[in-house]
């Protein structure tokens, strides 16, 4: 099992769920995690629900505001006293009620880099100083196999993951020298609010899959399952966890800059 113990994690987007099952992987395995979203309620849940699995602390969080983020970072250092692990979740899918727009406007592809982009980076290079001081560091992004492939009604979506990939390439060259390891996870199908999401969107305009119209989200996920996933089954949450708790232990001392796809064979490197 893999042994976290002694380690002070943040996790963004902590609030449900991928970042709901990153959180929990990592208390079981022994870290400290303090959980942060932009809906302060969502983090005080999953540290709530989590409760009597390890130690939490949560707090809103918005990775968009560059103070916010400084205050986070600050602020766990002088109380837990260092920061070993990021893991850079938070994510959307566009602005303000996204599904109901077949085509993505502009504030659909600003917000999307804002919060995927600009938010990922903003966190880094906030507790990048912190880590090469003490010359260790995991820091884990979370992108999606959507960095894969283009989408046809998800392309702003895309690009900002494959932007994910592509930054922490570039973060990984970056503090490589401070014993710094930057690696990314590209989930696969995960039944979350944020797909859930998407499916009402492909319920209503259809999508890259056949016959989307006329059926439940639900179905519609479980379809996209079946077309695209070679071992024909979902990923879950605490699969995301897993990699992710394997990526912040010292068992990856020599994995960096990595993509790594959690996707039941989707994409195959």
């Amino acid at each position: 099992m893999i042994d976290l113990r002694g380690k002070n994690t943040i996790v963004t987007g902590g609030g449900s769920g991928i970042g709901r099952g990153i959180s929990r992987v990592f208390a079981e395995a022994g870290a400290h995690v303090h959980v942060v979203d932009k809906n302060g309620s969502d983090a005080a849940e999953t540290s709530s629900s989590l409760s009597g699995i390890g130690e939490f602390t949560s707090e809103p969080v918005d990775v968009t505001d560059v103070v916010t983020v400084q205050s986070v970072v600050s602020r766990s250092i002088s109380e837990f006293g260092k920061i070993d692990i990021l893991v850079n979740n938070a994510g959307i899918v566009g602005a303000q009620n996204w599904w109901q727009r077949d085509i993505p406007n502009d504030a659909d592809w600003h917000d999307v880099h804002e919060v995927n982009v600009r938010g990922m980076v903003r966190m880094s290079e906030s507790v990048s100083q912190h880590m090469k001081d003490r010359r260790y560091g995991k820091i884990i992004n979370i992108a999606s196999i959507a960095a894969r492939q283009g989408s046809p009604d998800l392309p702003h979506y895309s690009a900002t993951k494959a932007a994910v990939v592509s930054w922490t390439q570039s973060n990984a060259i970056q503090l490589a020298p401070f014993n710094i390891n930057v690696n990314a996870i590209c989930p696969g199908l995960i039944w979350t609010p944020m797909w859930e999401a998407i499916a009402r969107k492909r319920e209503k305009f259809g999508g890259p899959v056949s016959d989307a119209r006329g059926i439940s989200g639900r179905e519609i996920f479980e379809r996209v399952v079946e077309q695209w996933i070679p071992m024909k089954r979902e990923q879950r949450p605490s699969d995301i966890g897993n990699l992710a708790a394997f990526l912040a232990s010292d068992l990856s001392t020599n994995i960096t800059g990595q993509s790594i796809n959690v996707d039941g064979g989707r994409f195959m490197n």
